[in-house]
């Protein structure tokens, strides 16, 4: 899961935007200790598009990270930004692409501090419960219980460690869900780093198929099947929306999560039909409250009902199925 946006990333999650730093615009690769200028501009969705290609090509042999992030989503307005260690050097650059493509924007500072983020994002990680699950970091190992279903996720570079208020919701529905139906297979979404689909392959023996458009999440979310043990149930790929091999070898599916944004969803509307099985559940998260009716809208004309909804902290988890049960 998905262009991220800064009003919809979550507190407290390691997460980082569009980007070129490894030729794909979703997350961006920090050095552990940097000192980096910010050099920024703010500007309407088609703009932004157009100078982040323009910056793309101009900086590809710099090696300069370059993001796109959205910073209002409903004005539909973003901020491009090039980071770099020789600012005073970069901005003259930035001003003339800019002035021969005739665009006019200001471009802004801000100062990167000088911090070690992993050790950083790690001292502010405590363990979350939801339901059954606990969710760690490998420095909370030790306080896991005995009937704790464990999942250990790292802060790193994908969407997931628990702490989010769509995470969390996912994994009580998640629980809810699988207790009382009892699937056969499942599909985790935009899996980011996986934790939903661990949490799965914990709590029932069955296959799951975790997906993310970014092959580095992908890459995060491999590396933590095999850490916390359900490689052998849970299979990682990239894959944009339902277009993967992958897809078609293990639809339909009795339960699909996807924890990703609401605009997305609503357009995936019709693929999660065709893919969920007959009976089946959909857990749907990412969503702010306000967005929540247009969501259930949007599936409601696929013929899948809303059953249920957590909320937590301004956010929402759907759970939908095709025939109301309660």
């Amino acid at each position: 899961m998905r262009r991220p946006s800064i009003s919809n990333l979550p507190h407290g999650e390691l997460v980082k935007p569009r980007t070129t730093a490894n030729r794909h615009r979703h997350f961006e690769r920090y050095d552990l200790m940097t000192t980096q200028t910010r050099l920024f501009l703010t500007a309407g969705k088609t703009e932004a598009d157009r100078i982040f290609d323009l910056l793309q090509l101009a900086f590809e042999e710099d090696g300069l990270p370059i993001s796109a992030f959205e910073v209002d989503e409903d004005a539909e307005i973003f901020q491009v930004s090039v980071y770099s260690f020789e600012p005073d050097e970069i901005e003259p650059r930035i001003k003339e692409i800019l002035g021969s493509n005739g665009f006019n924007f200001v471009i802004e500072r801000e100062q990167v501090p000088d911090i070690d983020w992993v050790a950083h994002s790690l001292e502010g990680l405590s363990p979350v419960r939801a339901g059954r699950f606990f969710v760690h970091g490998s420095h909370d190992r030790d306080k896991r219980r005995i009937n704790d279903l464990g999942i250990e996720i790292d802060a790193g570079l994908a969407f997931g460690t628990g702490h989010h208020g769509t995470t969390s919701g996912c994994l009580d529905m998640i629980g809810e869900v699988i207790r009382r139906e009892h699937p056969r297979n499942a599909l985790d979404l935009g899996t980011g780093s996986a934790v939903l689909a661990i949490g799965i392959a914990k709590l029932a023996p069955i296959p799951v198929l975790a997906t993310d458009i970014d092959p580095i999440a992908v890459a995060v979310a491999q590396d933590n099947v095999v850490k916390n043990g359900v490689a052998s149930r849970v299979q990682t790929e990239t894959a944009i929306g339902f277009h993967h091999p992958a897809m078609r070898f293990a639809a339909p599916f009795d339960l699909i999560v996807a924890n990703i944004l609401a605009r997305p969803l609503m357009q995936l509307a019709p693929q999660m039909r065709k893919h969920l099985a007959w009976g089946g559940s959909l857990i749907l998260s990412g969503i702010l409250e306000t967005q929540r009716d247009k969501v259930l809208a949007a599936y409601r004309v696929q013929g899948l009902y809303h059953q249920k909804t957590l909320r937590r902290e301004g956010w929402v988890t759907l759970h939908l199925k095709a025939k109301s049960t309660y």
